[in-house]
């Protein structure tokens, strides 16, 4: 399992401070700074597992910080389980994976800071129609009716980490149609709206085609896992989404007790 990382500020060499983040926030201290650069390098595939860490002096040189801020960091990458520490070896990259488990409705928020990095969502698309038979058949409506299209995409740090496809079946959740969803993701606005009482998971295997491979900046043709989830409110059909993730950054873990009787 892997572990939250945490990132502590006012770790600062002599006062210095890097430019800011990508996004233009506060500025970062050295200690996140060399965070920030190794987990990138790692997660973007710069430095492919087994690659070896530069060591602790070379790292100290390069950022002209005490030994003690490098090995700081780098303890925090390993408990995070992006690297592995080997004495009188140096440190590697490890498989970052993150892991989510089958039986539960879970926030995509949740496993990027599970994994020490920082999220953020984006909306992609967003549609208001009529039922298409397509709609009706992955929602399992009756009749036609209206629905929420959603596109999005999840992001850890620099990287996509999830695209997300949705459909809201709007005579379940009629507050839907007036949200944009530009600010929060649909399947936590979901979750503190509708109480869910039954929920479906499938999970396949695919290659990621044109338009995925795009959304996520991996190759086409490259391995994915897709997530497929239908959830029901008192037998009426909420939403279904399909979660597609680079298949070599994502685990699903289930635990189960033996059966009774």
């Amino acid at each position: 399992m892997i572990q939250t990382m945490d990132v502590e500020g006012g770790d600062v060499e002599g006062g210095d401070v890097d430019g800011g983040d990508a996004d233009g926030g506060e500025p970062l201290s050295l200690h996140q700074r060399i965070l920030s650069d190794i987990s990138e390098r790692i997660l973007s595939g710069a430095w492919a597992p087994g690659h070896r860490i530069p060591f602790e002096h070379e790292l100290t040189a390069e950022y002209k910080c005490s030994r003690m801020t490098v090995n700081k960091a780098l303890s925090q990458l390993a408990k995070a389980g992006l690297i592995e520490r080997r004495r009188r070896s140096g440190s590697f990259v490890r498989r970052p994976q993150s892991q989510a488990a089958v039986l539960e409705i879970h926030d995509i928020r949740i496993e990027v800071e599970a994994l020490g990095l920082p999220y953020r969502y984006e909306r992609v698309a967003r549609h208001k129609r009529r039922s298409s038979a397509e709609d009706r058949s992955l929602l399992e409506l009756d009749s036609n009716g209206p629905v929420l299209a959603l596109e999005c995409r999840h992001f850890a740090g620099r990287r996509p980490f999830a695209h997300e496809q949705r459909l809201i079946n709007l005579a379940a959740v009629a507050e839907a149609a007036d949200e944009e969803f530009f600010a929060v993701a649909p399947g936590p606005w979901l979750i503190a709206r509708v109480p869910w009482s039954a929920a479906e998971h499938r999970i396949r295997a695919v290659a990621a085609d044109g338009p995925i491979a795009a959304a996520l900046d991996i190759e086409a043709g490259a391995p994915c896992l897709v997530v497929e989830r239908r959830t029901w409110s008192a037998e009426h059909p909420v939403t279904h989404v399909r979660f597609t993730y680079a298949a070599e950054s994502h685990t699903l873990v289930a635990r189960f007790t033996p059966s009774q009787g």
